[in-house]
């Protein structure tokens, strides 16, 4: 292992936090990673970490190296990517980082054709709902809801991301069929519940065009959208979600939208993410692929709805 490979090791430590995190990325051993970095400060000749059995801190000389070791991971990736550029078909591994549910829903159908299409490219598709660090672990591509909160990547638009207000037959068999905001405001609800947001009303345009917000009787709080649509099937809830969720359960009357003609405030939209603007190859073809399958006017999952062009906008 050269100085180079040593310099990248130690930013995986330090980004990643631990010896044994940078470890599990790399897929090696732990203390192999420990003696890189012991032979990496014996090459250069100085120390880069204070250790202790449990944790490390960056010496002054280690921060700068840090500094010079970000510049070379950016020096070359940039590198490779002009060099994969020059290939006449794409090739190599693309890494995607997506939500569990855009992910199984619009992300797999894409990569089983440009798989087809283009044999030579890999694909390593991490499935996971929080908030990865792209740059840190490697990712090509990461498909949100949101815009990233880091400005140093760049974020790409791929659709709205409409909300819609569903029940069973079954559930307003019980409950009655609600007229107003305030009458669905009584009924129990199943709502989205995480670690970094927690969804306890509806946002509105009032017939002002003035935003409101009206809180909602939470009965049911989870962090995963399709148990919340399994939720409002059971009968025993209504639930807000964003329309991407939504399968064939409305088509085939199994939920029905609610209170229509309310104008709801769309919810964050949904984003392709990655590092750099000079993207490889596969890369841009992949994201071209994707925005195509998804629609780049009317996202293919509004289809699901009947009538979802004119439903929630007042």
């Amino acid at each position: 292992m050269d100085t180079t490979s040593r310099l990248l090791m130690l930013l995986d430590v330090v980004e990643l936090g631990s010896f044994s995190s940078a470890a599990e990325s790399r897929n090696i051993d732990r203390s192999v990673i420990s003696k890189q970095i012991s032979r990496l400060e014996d090459d250069l000749g100085v120390r880069l970490l204070n250790r202790t059995t449990r944790s490390f801190s960056l010496t002054a000389a280690g921060a700068e190296m840090i500094k010079k070791s970000r510049e070379l991971r950016e020096l070359l990736g940039h590198t490779i990517r002009l060099a994969e550029n020059y290939h006449q078909e794409p090739r190599g591994v693309l890494k995607i980082t997506s939500s569990t549910i855009i992910a199984k829903r619009y992300l797999q159908p894409v990569i089983n054709d440009f798989q087809k299409r283009f044999p030579q490219v890999e694909v390593e598709l991490r499935l996971d709902d929080r908030v990865v660090d792209i740059v840190a672990e490697g990712f090509d591509l990461a498909f949100r809801v949101g815009e990233p909160k880091d400005s140093t990547l760049i974020a790409r638009k791929l659709a709205r991301n409409r909300l819609v207000i569903l029940a069973s037959p079954e559930f307003i068999d019980t409950y009655g069929l609600p007229k107003t905001i305030d009458d669905l405001a009584l009924l129990p609800a199943a709502t989205y519940t995480s670690n970094t947001l927690r969804v306890t009303s509806i946002s509105y345009l009032d017939k002002k065009g003035d935003r409101s917000e009206k809180m909602i009787k939470s009965v049911f709080r989870a962090n995963d959208g399709e148990v919340l649509l399994l939720k409002a099937l059971s009968g025993t809830a209504f639930v807000v979600m964003p329309a991407f969720i939504i399968g064939n359960e409305v088509i085939d009357g199994q939920l029905v939208p609610l209170l229509t003609d309310l104008q709801l405030s769309d919810f964050s939209a949904m984003y392709a993410i990655y590092p750099h603007r000079d993207l490889p190859v596969r890369t841009r073809l992949f994201f071209d692929a994707v925005q195509e399958y998804i629609g780049k006017d009317r996202p293919i999952w509004e289809s699901n709805i009947p009538d979802f062009e004119h439903l929630y906008q007042g």
